[in-house]
């Protein structure tokens, strides 16, 4: 089961992923977007460290997961902001209430949350956004759960799903985001905000496992 405890070495293991990959981050932006990504991604998830103790303070796994968007959507800046904040925002609203969740409900989290993001930013799969990311590992984690698989095995199939999504990001012309400006010229690059939601998977693999 996953409690306030474990969502809290989530977060952490998060925020030390994106202040990690923050150089690699801006540098695959620089070549199709703002170049702020990582710095963008680092801030943000920095603020939720600041303010873990806090949040910490109350059992409500879905109320710790929804501020904690709330924070990423005023502090991480430009157009992921309300992307990130929104993934952890309807994730959290799927489980308010809930001291713990099981695998289960934690799968059904991450779906609630990339639906969230796909209606906010008008974005599909094959957009070349973080969605080709967050879409192929929900279905891996969901079909891996489904088979009987125990949750470490799922949260891996679903970080192998999404890498393999990032890959895909190379092979595609941006249709959202600041990429899409590029047009064609956005073909060949490895998309950013699937990067970054690929990392976070990763991080929430290595402590949710």
């Amino acid at each position: 089961m996953i409690d306030k405890q474990a969502i809290g070495r989530m977060l952490t293991a998060m925020a030390e992923e994106m202040h990690t990959a923050r150089h690699e981050l801006t540098e695959l932006d620089n070549a199709i977007g703002d170049g702020d990504h990582g710095t963008n991604m680092d801030r943000g998830f920095q603020a939720v460290m600041k303010q873990l103790p806090k949040l910490l303070e109350q059992d409500d796994v879905g109320a710790i997961l929804h501020n904690a968007g709330m924070t990423l959507m005023n502090t991480i800046g430009g157009s992921a902001g309300p992307v990130y904040g929104t993934l952890f925002m309807w994730a959290g609203m799927t489980c308010r209430g809930a001291s713990e969740i099981d695998a289960q409900v934690f799968a059904g989290a991450l779906e609630s949350g990339a639906y969230g993001v796909a209606e906010i930013g008008g974005a599909h799969e094959g957009d070349k956004t973080m969605l080709d990311a967050l879409f192929p590992a929900c279905r891996a984690l969901k079909e891996s759960l489904q088979k009987g698989e125990a949750f470490p095995e799922a949260l891996a199939a679903a970080v192998q799903a999404a890498g393999m999504g990032v890959e895909y990001t190379k092979l595609i012309v941006a249709n959202r985001g600041r990429a899409s400006y590029i047009g064609e010229r956005s073909l060949g690059h490895q998309d950013p905000g699937a990067t970054s939601m690929m990392l976070l998977l990763r991080a929430a693999q290595r402590t949710l496992a």
